[in-house]
């Protein structure tokens, strides 16, 4: 016979281990958002990114519009001076990247850090790491600054910037050898005989070109400087197109979601109860399991065995991400992925396995339906809400902040085969594991202690700090918020993994017609 002492043991014993693997999940979760504190954000590469078209298109020259036209046309495209406001936005991001080593160095130096536990120097480790990014971003502002600043005319401050970057960089290394190129080709220096190669391969779009361009006239190869001219035109107008496509579409659907956005709340407005707005609105899920199962779930299934096991796993066995070749980073993180949900979902079935059968309206996938307008309508509600908040978020973190490594490695991919798997990645295997765990089964957890908004709110706020970026902290809870309410509204997963799936991919893409050479 069982006696009630016999039955409190395993009890007592679990929670002591969901105890430690809590205090474990935390201790690595702060020290990744103490390290993504003075991380770059990938949304300033972006401003770059699209500050590059920007100037890559200003050689565009129009020949095809009447005189008087041309000039408005290129003004409304790129801007009344598109250096100018090149040379702008870059300063700015070099005022960022300064900013940020000097708060690592002092994090470093600090008696608080010194005095720490051996928890402390993992953390110095990467605060380390973090100052050597930044300092390699902060030599390629300089030479850019430099070539923009050389443009203008302003050739004392150019040097002085590409002198900049001899003392922040070793004399051998590529961008070392680059600036000394540059001053030795705007004061009329003897140049080296590796120069032009040094120009091509360490310069990209404009930047090269105008370098280029000035290395031609020196030397007198007329040739050279006219196939360089057109061969920048042609560039110009396909950049045009980019530029088009990356900023044209996302605001028509902004303007499209703003639109449904201001008819729902009026809406709202008229018919009260009976609004789409409030459809479901109070309805919870009958739970019969305690919070302790969704703590189990949450610690053992997602946060220990997606940061903690999987990461020890394959470090060894000496497989890590910053070492594979192209394709092989997007196969290595399509298979942590699947691993980690496959982990997930065997942690949140063995935890629900004693409360089966399951009530019929929880993790429901049901093809009929109006599913896919929810999905598609909180895809363009979401465009002009995740807009404004971003806005607000790059005032709050200044660039800094961190966010998803993977958005980076996309920018820079040029192989076809490598951004298949990624998008993937991104628009199927991560839509499907965190909606089953977050709306599918958080959310609906949550409203046995709480009232559904409130279950919302927090599910958001939950999903948005498992992406450990403190940056990104808002901006997910917004999305994580408008995921939830699309699945309360519609009571169907497949809403939010199309919502969440439709996101994902057009971010990827974006990235993909940005970083596109």
């Amino acid at each position: 016979m069982t006696t009630e002492t016999d039955t409190a043991k395993p009890s007592s014993l679990k929670r002591l281990v969901l105890v430690t693997l809590t205090i474990l999940v935390g201790v690595v979760m702060g020290q990744s958002l103490i390290s993504s504190w003075n991380q770059p954000q990938v949304a300033s590469r972006l401003q770059l990114y699209q500050t590059d078209l920007l100037l890559q298109g200003s050689a565009w020259q129009a020949d095809f519009l009447p005189a008087d036209q041309r000039a408005r046309v290129r003004s409304g495209l790129l801007g009344a001076d598109p250096v100018q406001s090149a040379l702008e936005q870059y300063q700015e991001v070099r005022e960022t990247a300064v900013s940020a080593i000097a708060r690592s160095r002092a994090q470093i130096q600090s008696q608080e850090l010194a005095a720490a536990t051996d928890e402390g120097k993992p953390l110095s480790r990467r605060l380390q790491a973090s100052v050597s990014q930044q300092q390699a971003l902060l030599s390629e502002l300089d030479l850019r600054i430099g070539l923009l600043k050389a443009n203008q005319g302003n050739t004392a401050a150019a040097v002085n910037q590409w002198e900049q970057v001899q003392s922040q960089s070793l004399p051998a290394s590529d961008k070392g050898q680059t600036a000394t190129a540059l001053i030795q080709l705007w004061q009329s220096q003897p140049l080296a005989a590796t120069a032009e190669q040094q120009l091509t391969e360490n310069l990209e779009g404009w930047f090269r070109s105008r370098a280029l361009e000035k290395l031609y006239e020196t030397e007198g190869q007329l040739e050279q400087a006219s196939a360089l001219l057109a061969q920048e035109q042609r560039e110009a107008e396909r950049q045009l197109v980019k530029l088009a496509l990356i900023g044209t579409v996302p605001a028509l659907g902004a303007l499209l979601g703003a639109g449904l956005l201001i008819g729902l709340l009026v809406q709202r407005l008229t018919q009260g109860s009976e609004s789409l707005l409030m459809q479901n609105a109070g309805r919870g899920w009958e739970i019969t399991w305690n919070g302790e199962i969704v703590w189990q779930v949450l610690v053992v299934g997602f946060f220990f065995v997606g940061q903690i096991v999987l990461p020890l796993l394959l470090g060894s066995l000496g497989l890590g991400f910053a070492t594979f070749s192209s394709r092989a980073r997007a196969v290595y993180s399509m298979a942590y992925y699947l691993l980690m949900s496959a982990g997930g979902i065997a942690v949140l079935v063995w935890s629900l396995r004693p409360y089966r059968p399951l009530p019929p309206d929880l993790f429901r996938f049901e093809l009929k339906g109006r599913w896919w307008l929810w999905g598609l309508g909180g895809y363009l509600v979401a465009l002009p809400l995740m807009l404004g908040v971003s806005l607000l978020n790059q005032q709050i973190w200044q660039g800094q902040g961190g966010s998803n490594p993977l958005l980076q490695t996309v920018l820079e991919e040029q192989d076809p085969v490598a951004l298949l798997v990624f998008l993937l990645t991104a628009a199927i295997a991560a839509p499907l594991f965190e909606e089953v765990l977050f709306r599918g089964f958080l959310l609906p957890s949550l409203t046995r202690y709480l009232p559904v908004w409130g279950a919302i709110g927090l599910s958001a706020l939950i999903f948005a700090a498992a992406h450990l970026s403190l940056s990104e902290v808002l901006p997910l809870t917004l999305l994580g918020t408008i995921l939830g309410f699309v699945y309360t509204r519609s009571r169907n997963l497949l809403a939010p993994i199309l919502l969440h799936s439709a996101w994902n991919s057009v971010t990827m893409v974006g990235l993909f017609i940005l970083g596109s050479r």
